[in-house]
């Protein structure tokens, strides 16, 4: 079992006053289902429902009342009442609009029973069959990939973890750590692939993984929607949109299609409600707040790192090379860093953004900002010296502050540096396994 950091978020959940019902959202495979199983040694009672099925589904129809519908779960389930802790899973919900709706008075009247719902393809199946959470009654929790972290820990590496996460790598064990992650860009975060290649180290072993991972969602396709023209250009895109992962991309005949800008368009919004994929949206501001552009192109960044190696064909490329910020241009490092910087947070408003100087005929771009207290951090995904890094120069002559970040493959430093304008600044050289630590480095350093 791969220890979740989401777990850690549930504990705070259980013991919360005013806790009320947790749907938690994310894409298909990552593991909802199991994390929840997990969780549930921690009560007395596990009640775990699943609504793809009939007779559990019957429930929620025959019986209007809540303590009513407890009373007949539990003997549905031949458990008993035993004044200890309940929890409650409801998996599948989407396909019982009525278990959705009385979500409302477990808050309300049934608060001693701890209550998580999940649902594959939630996202779509809530637009398509027009249901909705009701509001101000439930929790959402995001779940994603596994991260680096719960990579080492699920491969049997938890002494790494903790020389990481108490900012203690040193060059002596730099090399062991940075290879590590180098594996974990190859082969992604999806939990079955950890617990298969934590069986046996063996890549080669991984492909039926992958292959039905990706066979899985491209048979989801008629539950995202009943259009049939955009059934037809979300499977192209789930075929063929993998090479553009880390690109900025046009919607207009993408990927060489003969598909319009809105037609596009269109099936990327639904494969993004899926959580199989972001759109990521550049700013041209600075300073928080971020206000992100939307008529600018977008960056593609698929949900995983090892789904876009094997997907597109790269796998060899990614094992065989002496540095990931070769493979691709530079693509798939810093798509890696796109998915590490999504796991910082539970929350599902969290947004990856990208910097793109707002002035005509300038190709500044930096790779992603970071909001951190109230300040915007300018992060570069890059190799070389400073003085190349004239993006990030632009970008920190107009910030209103001192800190901004390149991850690479070197080890942990910091330069001071100067633009070419005079702006002084400290740039703070993390290596990819940090990203993890993002927060704690940066405290660390503006303290100083």
């Amino acid at each position: 079992m791969i220890d979740r950091k989401a777990l850690k978020f549930l504990a705070k959940w259980k013991d919360s006053e005013g806790r009320k019902p947790l749907v938690i959202r994310g894409a298909r495979q990552v593991g909802k289902t199991t994390l929840v199983k997990e969780f549930a040694k921690q009560y007395d009672v596990f009640l775990d429902l699943n609504l793809e099925k009939l007779a559990d589904r019957r429930l929620f129809e025959d019986y209007q009342n809540v303590q009513d519908l407890i009373t007949a779960i539990f003997f549905y389930k031949e458990k008993r009442k035993n004044g200890g802790t309940t929890l409650l899973f409801i998996d599948e919900i989407q396909f019982s609009k009525r278990a959705i709706a009385i979500l409302r008075y477990f808050y309300e009247e049934a608060n001693d029973i701890h209550v998580i719902v999940a649902g594959s393809l939630l996202e779509s199946v809530i637009d398509v069959r027009k249901i909705s959470f009701p509001v101000g009654r439930v929790q959402y929790m995001a779940l994603g990939p596994c991260s680096f972290f719960e990579f080492l820990n699920g491969t049997g590496k938890n002494f790494d973890i903790d020389l990481i996460q108490n900012l203690q790598v040193e060059s002596v064990v730099h090399e062991r750590i940075i290879k590590n992650f180098y594996t974990f860009t190859l082969i992604g975060g999806m939990p079955a692939v950890v617990s298969r290649y934590a069986e046996n180290q063996d890549v080669l072993s991984l492909k039926e993984v992958y292959e039905s991972l990706l066979i899985s969602y491209q048979d989801d396709v008629e539950k995202y929607t009943k259009k049939a023209n955009l059934i037809k250009i979300i499977r192209t895109i789930l075929s063929i949109g993998w090479a553009s992962a880390g690109e900025i991309i046009s919607f207009e005949c993408f990927g060489g299609t003969a598909y319009s800008s809105k037609e596009i368009n269109a099936a990327f919004q639904t494969i993004q409600k899926a959580m199989l994929l972001d759109l990521i949206y550049s700013t041209p501001e600075t300073q928080i707040p971020l206000i992100q552009n939307f008529r600018r192109h977008p960056k593609l960044v698929w949900l995983d790192t090892g789904l876009v190696n094997f997907a597109a064909g790269i796998q060899k490329e990614v094992f065989s090379i002496s540095d990931i910020q070769d493979i691709w241009r530079g693509r798939i490092a810093e798509h890696v860093v796109a998915q590490e910087l999504l796991t910082l947070s539970d929350s599902l408003l969290t947004k990856r953004i990208y910097w793109r100087r707002d002035k005509q005929g300038s190709e500044a771009e930096v790779d992603f900002i970071y909001p951190y207290n109230n300040w915007a951090i300018p992060i570069e995904v890059k190799s070389g010296h400073n003085s190349k890094l004239k993006s990030l120069h632009l970008f920190m002559d107009s910030a209103p502050h001192h800190l901004a970040v390149r991850v690479c493959s070197n080890p942990f430093s910091i330069d001071d540096v100067n633009t070419s304008s005079g702006k002084k600044f400290k740039l703070i050289n993390l290596p990819f396994y940090y990203i993890g630590v993002l927060d704690k480095v940066l405290e660390r350093i503006n303290m100083s």
